[in-house]
C-alpha cells in the first residue's frame, strides 16, 4: 500500500514549460462552463421570454378587439329592439285612435247641432281629452290651400274670389298621430273661374293708377 504523507495535497500534473494560467485551468473542475457560455444562455432565455411576452400582448389585443366588437353589436341590438318596440307601440296607438274616429265624428256633429249637452257633453269632452293626450291631432281649416297629401276633395266648384285651389268647406276634419296621417281631411274645394284674371294686389293697383295719372310709363 502507498501511504499518503500528511500535510501534502496532490497537485495536477502540469507539463513542463506551462504558464501559471495553464496551471489554473488545469486546476479548475472539468464540469464548469466558461463565463461567455453563461452570458449567451442568459441572452437566449431573455429572447425567449420577450417572444412569449409579444405573443401574450398580441393575444390580448385580439381578445380586446373581439370584446369591443361584441359590445358594439350588443349596443346596436339594444337600439334596434328599442326602435322596434317604439314602432310597435305607435302602430298599436294609431290603430286604436283610428277606431275612435267615427265616435269623434259623431261628437263633432252633435256639437254642430247643439246636441252636446248634459252628461253626454262631459263624456265627449273626456274622450277628446284622452285622445289628445295619446297624441291625436285634428287638422283642416276653411280657406287653406288644397294639399292632396293631407286633403281628400269630395266636392268641387269654381269661385271668382280664389287664386288657387282652396278648401272652402271642411266636411270631415283630418287627424294625425305624430308624423302619421291617420285620416286626410275631407273637404270641398273651389278653383278659380276658367279665364278669370288674377286678382291684383293693392300695390299693383296703386302703380297702375300712378301710371295713368302721369300719362303712362316713361318711354326709353
Amino acid at each position: 500500500m502507498t501511504e499518503e504523507t500528511p500535510g501534502f495535497e496532490e497537485k495536477p500534473d502540469v507539463p513542463s514549460g506551462a504558464t501559471p494560467d495553464d496551471a489554473e485551468s488545469a486546476a479548475a473542475p472539468s464540469g464548469a462552463a466558461p463565463a461567455g457560455d453563461e452570458s449567451a444562455a442568459a441572452q437566449a432565455q431573455l429572447a425567449g421570454l420577450t417572444a412569449q411576452l409579444d405573443q401574450v400582448r398580441t393575444a390580448l389585443g385580439e381578445r380586446t378587439a373581439d370584446l369591443q366588437r361584441l359590445q358594439a353589436e350588443y349596443q346596436n341590438y339594444r337600439r334596434r329592439v328599442e326602435r322596434d318596440r317604439i314602432a310597435v307601440k305607435e302602430v298599436a296607438i294609431a290603430n286604436l285612435l283610428t277606431e275612435l274616429l267615427p265616435v269623434l265624428d259623431n261628437i263633432n256633429r252633435a256639437r254642430d247641432h247643439g246636441e252636446l249637452v248634459g252628461g253626454f257633453k262631459s263624456v265627449a269632452e273626456s274622450l277628446e281629452s284622452v285622445a289628445a293626450k295619446m297624441g291625436l291631432q285634428q287638422f283642416g281649416k276653411e280657406g287653406e290651400p288644397f294639399d292632396p297629401m293631407i286633403h281628400e276633395a269630395l266636392m268641387h266648384s269654381y269661385a271668382p274670389d280664389v287664386t288657387e285651389t282652396t278648401c272652402v268647406a271642411i266636411l270631415q276634419p283630418g287627424y294625425r298621430f305624430g308624423e302619421r296621417t291617420i285620416r286626410p281631411a275631407r273637404v270641398a274645394v273651389a278653383e278659380p273661374q276658367p279665364g278669370a284674371q288674377p286678382v291684383k294686389s293693392e300695390d299693383t293697383a296703386a302703380d297702375a293708377a300712378d301710371d295713368k295719372e302721369s300719362g303712362g310709363p316713361d318711354e326709353g
